[in-house]
């Protein structure tokens, strides 16, 4: 079968599409032919060498979208979608033709998603469900997102069907421009006295929760926070590290949650992907936006469009014999 190696890590030249033999299924695992597979930064992170417990060689790729073909028989032909800590790290992942699962860790794809929806929802969806549950999200709860990427939109879908009051804070006038033309409450701001200042505009006291997508704008977070109030982050500056106004965060007894969707296997992620799916089902939540296919052949090139910043889209590969 066709999929995407590396036998070292430190450098995206590492990267090859190759020929390697078919998984086989070990008891209590299914073999899935993978339709669709979603590309994250931390994919690429991955091949660079940033997570300490990846195992070389390896096939990369954490979300997939695609039918069990091998395995129990009440699984088989069973559309399912996944993702997981170990994929791409510890067990060989989804840019590739086939890859094995345990069965605990099949879970239904949605009927109302295509394959290459499907497989675009992985992580930033995980990521966005865990921030709002522990950060306590419901309904009329005020949230102030920072930034708009996918795990943005995703936050913002799940907290509106949550109920929740939302607006949002980009960088570009022209994006935020573009967020108001579809229905989205969303101002653009250059520093933290500026976002407090928007979320204030909108929420008279604050936010009672404020979510950087980011990684970038934590003291900007707090700074918009009502007393009491929760932020979330999901990724740090490259040195890893970030100035925080402890006294105004300790004045407010604010609460800070980290949320890193690697603390999750595979089998943990499928709890929440059912949750999700119903979701979807009911109607309740609209198919992801932004998603631009390419054919597996064409992974390295994606690679190195993300690593150059190419967040526009969300990259999804799919195998030759299968589209969108």
């Amino acid at each position: 079968m066709k999929a995407l190696r590396f036998d070292s890590v430190g450098s995206l030249d590492a990267l090859r599409l190759d020929n390697i033999p078919m998984p086989v299924p070990a008891p209590g695992s299914v073999l899935v032919r993978v339709h669709a597979a979603g590309v994250n930064p931390s994919d690429i992170k991955n091949v660079l060498g940033k997570f300490a417990y990846t195992a070389v060689p390896r096939t990369p790729g954490r979300d997939f979208a695609g039918v069990v073909v091998e395995g129990p028989a009440e699984f088989i032909g069973m559309p399912i979608w996944g993702s997981g800590r170990e994929l791409g790290f510890t067990h060989d992942g989804s840019h590739a033709e086939f890859l094995t699962v345990p069965v605990g860790a099949v879970a239904p794809k949605p009927s109302n998603l295509s394959f290459a929806e499907a497989a675009a929802c992985g992580v930033p969806y995980l990521t966005a469900f865990e921030a709002l549950d522990r950060c306590g999200v419901g309904p009329d709860t005020a949230v102030a997102l920072i930034g708009m990427g996918t795990v943005g939109a995703a936050a913002h879908a799940l907290a509106a069907c949550r109920g929740a009051s939302l607006v949002a804070g980009v960088r570009r006038e022209a994006q935020a421009e573009h967020l108001q033309a579809q229905g989205i409450e969303a101002f653009a701001f250059e520093d933290s006295d500026q976002f407090a200042a928007g979320v204030r505009r909108h929420f008279a006291g604050g936010a009672e929760v404020v979510f950087d997508t980011t990684g970038a704008w934590l003291p900007a977070a707090i700074s918009a926070l009502v007393t009491g109030g929760r932020a979330a982050v999901i990724s740090a500056p490259a040195d890893g590290h970030v100035y925080m106004p402890i006294q105004d965060f300790y004045r407010r007894g604010g609460t800070l949650v980290g949320v890193n969707s690697l603390n999750h296997d595979i089998v943990a992620s499928s709890a929440a992907l059912n949750t999700l799916r119903e979701l979807f089902d009911a109607g309740e939540l609209a198919a992801p936006e932004r998603i631009e296919t390419r054919p597996l052949d064409c992974a390295t090139d994606i690679y190195g469009e993300i690593a150059l910043g190419a967040h526009r889209h969300k990259f999804v590969l799919t195998p030759a014999a299968y589209t969108a």
